[in-house]
């Protein structure tokens, strides 16, 4: 079967309110604002459009216990290949139980004698930064923590990432591990990351296990309820609700500390109907109440959605302006009408008047214009696929590069009786061949 396509320019273009000064936000220096931290980066969660960069490329930035956001990734991955489940037990070795008598590292208490579930081990590795649940874990889905290091590096190269530098699946620096470090690593080492890094790895976590935000957004959960260790854990996201620096819309992901206060945060939010994921690493002078990665945060966020705002590129079931039918031969009917499948919308920029900058998104489509489509052409049958791209300095996540979606029949064409396709056919020949 043919398809065609043809090329439109006009968008539905709706303006959301957003929070902060608009400005227009094409490069790091469109305004005046800058994150107090080695490097920050502020992503749409949707596309991986980039929204802010300060630093982002320094791949030498240590991220401590966001570490935690790579290893459960691998945890959910093995669910879904059917290796682990939520309710399998994993067994605590001398290493894990040692690292929760380590006073200086986050942990919960563990005890050699118990067995403990994939879903509470998980749930203490997100919310308090259990760092011997993510050794135990680890061992659990590779055989040993070495093992599973290079899980985690080769996970990163297929998103693109081939800079970081993992040595544990906790985050913490090798000489708080006992000896217990990966082969060929400095004694000194740390697992280090650059933020667009770190927005990489959060942007596939929310992408393909969403369900992890059932978890982040707990300020508090249950642990071993019914076992020896029975405890509760608390959330160190000082952004959720109950905090002094609390925000609305904030439901995940991850918190890091390189020294004795935390001073890293992977942070993400739905507002003014985009959500988008914050990082911010290595704070500057880094309060001794922990609330300093979540002040700037919120800063960065209050910048991000009072420099871009979503807006409507076509509405479900709803012809394009300039695209609302496609010829058809052999059909009972010579025009298709084009619809949308589902309502579509795309990250941009405020324009310096405060309306969404359209100018910045360029439109392509993966077949030419005017090429009929042969019937039959059922309902709903995609007929094109169209991707809207901005195209500023600041670019797209790696691997990621436009808002995609197709566009479908928005009724049936039936196939002409044999004679009448004959005819069209010969018809055809005649004006081209003859």
């Amino acid at each position: 079967m043919k398809k065609i396509v043809l090329i439109f320019c006009s968008l539905l273009m709706g303006l959301s309110v957003m929070t902060g000064v608009q400005v227009h936000a094409d490069s790091t220096s469109s305004n005046d604002f800058s994150v107090a931290a080695k490097s920050a980066i502020a992503v749409d969660a949707s596309s991986g459009k980039i929204l802010y960069a300060q630093n982002a490329d320094d791949a030498s930035t240590a991220i401590a216990s966001i570490t935690k956001l790579l290893t459960v990734y691998l945890v959910y991955k093995n669910i879904e290949e059917g290796k682990l489940s939520w309710d399998t037990k994993v067994s605590i070795s001398d290493y894990a139980y040692e690292l929760t008598q380590n006073s200086n590292a986050s942990n919960i208490p563990l005890s050699k004698d118990e067995q403990y579930t994939v879903k509470d081990l998980t749930n203490a590795l997100l919310l308090p930064s259990a760092n011997s649940a993510a050794v135990a874990l680890a061992e659990k889905i590779a055989g040993s923590e070495p093992k599973f290091v290079d899980m985690m590096t080769a996970q990163m190269k297929a998103w693109g990432i081939t800079d970081s530098h993992l040595v544990n699946a906790s985050g913490l620096p090798n000489d708080d591990l006992n000896g217990h470090i990966y082969p060929g690593s400095d004694e000194n080492a740390t697992n280090t990351m650059s933020a667009k890094a770190v927005a990489v790895l959060s942007y596939h976590l929310l992408k393909d296990f969403p369900e992890v935000l059932k978890i982040t957004k707990q300020t508090e959960l249950p642990f071993d309820t019914n076992g020896a260790t029975k405890t509760t854990l608390t959330n160190t996201n000082q952004m959720l609700k109950g905090y002094s620096t609390t925000r609305s819309g904030v439901d995940g992901l991850k918190t890091g500390s390189t020294s004795f206060q935390v001073d890293c945060f992977a942070g993400t939010t739905n507002q003014n109907g985009f959500r988008i994921i914050t990082v911010v690493l290595e704070a500057e002078n880094p309060a001794t109440d922990n609330t300093t990665p979540f002040t700037l945060t919120n800063q960065l966020m209050n910048n991000v959605y009072g420099s871009w705002t979503a807006t409507s590129l076509v509405t479900k079931n709803q012809p394009l302006s300039t695209l609302k039918n496609l010829p058809v031969t052999d059909g009972k009917s010579d025009r298709v009408p084009l619809v949308a499948a589902k309502n579509i919308t795309a990250v941009v920029p405020y324009a310096k008047d405060g309306s969404a900058d359209k100018d910045v998104l360029s439109l392509k489509f993966n077949h030419e214009k005017n090429t009929s489509i042969e019937a039959p052409i059922t309902k709903g049958q995609e007929l094109m696929t169209v991707s809207a791209s901005v195209k500023d300095k600041l670019g797209y996540l790696p691997k990621c590069s436009a808002y995609e979606f197709p566009l479908v029949a928005k009724h049936q064409v039936e196939r002409s009786n044999p004679i009448k396709v004959l005819w069209n056919h010969f018809v055809t020949f005649v004006n081209e061949k003859l």
